[in-house]
């Protein structure tokens, strides 16, 4: 059989929700390249699943993909595997899958956990237009323009920032309906559905533990704020002396505008030459 990568999703929570197909392809593998080394072997050892395990993380992506590549290009086939969920959702892989296709390897990708689709369906949110966020950014302006979706979104959330999360999204729109999906699957598995004000006072009261995953309805008739007067100020920011990316950073905190496209427009400008 030619080298090839196979992509398996690995539970969420529960070790039982591992499909068969996963587990044959873990068996079958010359070497399983996953995340945690320790995490997958608790997995294994609970399917007697003996494999070759490397780690494969965000620290050493390219080195190892390039020699996994070449293992694969030897006839090796190389099974794929994060700590939990989906490969490359929010985890990584791309780098992998991305040197697979340009060396012209099959790439396999088998169906299997994913706590972003386990939150949309339990959300009780529309699922026919959704947009996966992965970690919500930090930035309050760049958050806005994220929160501002017209779509359901869907958006991985620290336990310790819920709460300031759900009070920028109350202060948009405190009716929007959100819910707060807590260690999906696990014991202590909990769905909270509410509006975006009662969930940001419930929470700063007694913040979430455990991993959640945030689902926010879509933003109905709300656009991104008027850009215009926010590039204007960038701009005589920077005529009177501030550095681009300080201007932009310190308009996007007042007007809402997010950063990059604050800078993006200054720099595109006729203008920025001046």
């Amino acid at each position: 059989m030619s080298g090839r990568l196979v992509v398996c999703p690995t539970p969420i929570g529960n070790l039982q929700d591992v499909t068969l197909r996963v587990l044959s392809a873990l068996r079958d593998a010359d070497v399983v390249a996953c995340e945690d080394t320790r995490r997958t072997r608790v997995l294994l050892e609970r399917y007697g699943v003996r494999a070759r395990l490397v780690s494969y993380h965000e620290h050493n992506e390219r080195e190892r993909a390039a020699e996994l590549v070449g293992q694969m290009r030897d006839g090796r086939v190389v099974a794929l595997v994060s700590d939990a969920g989906t490969p490359l959702v929010s985890d990584p892989g791309f780098v992998l899958v991305r040197a697979c296709v340009a060396a012209g390897l099959e790439v396999e990708v088998l169906p299997g956990p994913s706590a972003a689709i386990a939150a949309l369906v339990a959300s009780a949110l529309p699922a026919d237009r959704w947009r996966f966020a992965g970690f919500l950014p930090r930035r309050r302006g760049e958050l806005e323009d994220v929160l501002r979706s017209p779509e359901t979104l869907v958006a991985f959330e620290s336990p310790r920032r819920v709460a300031a999360t759900l009070e920028v999204l109350a202060a948009l729109d405190p009716e929007r309906p959100v819910a707060v999906c807590r260690e999906l699957t696990k014991r202590h598995e909990e769905v909270v559905r509410g509006r975006a004000d009662e969930l940001a006072a419930r929470y700063r009261q007694d913040p979430p533990r455990g991993e959640v995953v945030l689902v926010v309805g879509g933003a109905s008739g709300a656009g991104p704020p008027d850009s215009g007067p926010a590039i204007d100020a960038v701009r005589r920011l920077v005529a009177a002396g501030a550095r681009p990316r300080a201007a932009a950073a310190v308009v996007s905190e007042l007007t809402g505008v997010a950063a990059n496209t604050l800078y993006r427009a200054l720099t595109t400008s006729p203008q920025a030459s001046g």
